[in-house]
């Protein structure tokens, strides 16, 4: 009995390491990139407004919400972000600060024109966005992988030899840029106070880079 179950064991270790022999399967290992721009169609910015007393600083801000209002920002796109008041100067300045967010469809020249108030300390863009950049990445990925895919088929026809099935695709870290700006246009918006008065300054989405994605696809294929 014991002999019996000594050579069972033994067929079962050999049948063992023939499949795992079997298994064993040459790859090839490419990476694919793809990448893509886009336009974005909202703006985030963050205006920050003041007072010299609470009083002030609310009558500023209902004047802010209505200028957004007339140009076509709604209520749900306007939000809260910080208050600070300065209990160290003469004068006791409340200031606070506050997100909207513009669209494609926004009069931006009309916009800054309004905002250009003595009430208003800054607006800078928080944030650059396409409402279909989900879409847009899925798109990417894929390109990437259809490009690994393409290389991975001329290595190997190079050598004689066919793509098989995939054995691992992993998704290397992605490179995007959302929410960078270009230099000029941050300047630009640093100090509306400055700068809204000049006709000359374009604050229309084409005076913003767009948005860029990249993504790289690693895959392993095996070999026929």
């Amino acid at each position: 009995m014991k002999l019996r179950h000594f050579l069972l064991i033994g067929l079962f270790l050999i049948g063992g390491l023939i499949n795992a022999q079997e298994t064993k399967k040459n790859f090839i290992e490419v990476t694919g990139i793809a990448e893509m721009e886009v336009e974005p169609d909202e703006i985030i910015f963050n205006v920050g407004i003041k007072g010299d007393n609470k009083n002030q600083l609310a009558d500023n801000e209902k004047q802010l919400f209505e200028i957004l209002k007339n140009n076509g920002v709604k209520n749900e796109d306007i939000k809260f972000k910080s208050m600070y008041q300065n209990i160290y100067s003469k004068t006791k300045i409340f200031t606070k600060n506050l997100q909207f967010k513009v669209t494609k469809k926004t009069d931006m020249a009309n916009l800054f024109e309004n905002l250009n108030q003595k009430w208003i300390t800054s607006i800078n863009i928080d944030e650059i966005r396409n409402t279909k950049i989900a879409d847009y990445r899925k798109t990417v990925k894929i390109n990437a992988l259809k490009a690994a895919k393409e290389k991975a088929d001329y290595l190997l026809e190079s050598m004689a030899k066919k793509t098989g099935n995939p054995l691992e695709i992993v998704e290397i870290e992605d490179y995007t840029s959302d929410t960078v700006l270009p230099m000029n246009f941050r300047a630009k918006t640093a100090n509306i106070q400055l700068e809204a008065a000049d006709a000359n300054v374009d604050y229309s989405f084409e005076n913003i880079d767009n948005i860029k994605l990249k993504y790289s696809i690693k895959t392993k294929y095996e070999i026929l």
